[in-house]
């Protein structure tokens, strides 16, 4: 399933994602066009109701929030087997816990999603050079920092004492890495 604030889409048979960009990406339309649009094949649904569907892989990226303790238990119960904020904080601290004790693989937003900040970085760094980059090259540097990001998360989260758990070590590698430019630089 899918949703914008037009409502959620089911899609029994798995969302055309063609179609969806077509929709939303290029024509800039309502999800609910998406449903017209499969003949019958999908529903839409009320607001709200998008963590209710049955998944394997559940990304909250719309806003602060959206994905609730109570969302996390209709995850769980409907084996939900991974969720990977796509926002800022889209997943409340409850849900986060539910989540994390049901042994949901849980990516947090400050690191699952640091794609845009990224690119951005990437962006600039190609003006500052005032080179022109292929959107394969720049996919290539991107998907590069982003396993760098998993890595480090991973190894610190093992490294102490919380292996598998994303949080733990996007928060230690976080703040290990302010740390230690504040010493480089003499701040502390």
């Amino acid at each position: 399933g899918c949703s914008d604030s037009s409502g959620v889409v089911h899609d029994p048979k798995g969302v055309d994602l063609n179609l969806l960009k077509e929709i939303k990406l290029n024509e800039r339309g309502r999800i609910a066009d998406y449903v017209e649009r499969r003949g019958g094949a999908a529903t839409l649904m009320p607001t709200g109701s998008l963590w209710s569907i049955p998944c394997d892989v559940a990304l909250p990226c719309a806003t602060q929030n959206e994905l609730t303790g109570a969302d996390a238990k209709l995850l769980v119960k409907n084996g939900c087997i991974a969720v990977a904020e796509g926002a800022n904080m889209p997943t409340t601290p409850d849900g986060v816990r539910i989540l994390q004790e049901a042994g949901v693989a849980f990516g947090p937003g400050k690191a699952a999603n640091a794609g845009g900040v990224s690119t951005s970085a990437l962006e600039m760094q190609q003006n500052a050079s005032r080179d022109s980059w292929t959107f394969e090259a720049t996919e290539w540097r991107l998907a590069s920092i982003m396993k760098g990001i998993h890595d480090r998360c991973y190894e610190t989260a093992e490294a102490y004492g919380s292996p598998g758990n994303y949080v733990v070590g996007a928060n230690i590698a976080g703040f290990l890495k302010v740390a230690r430019a504040m010493v480089a630089l003499g701040l502390i």
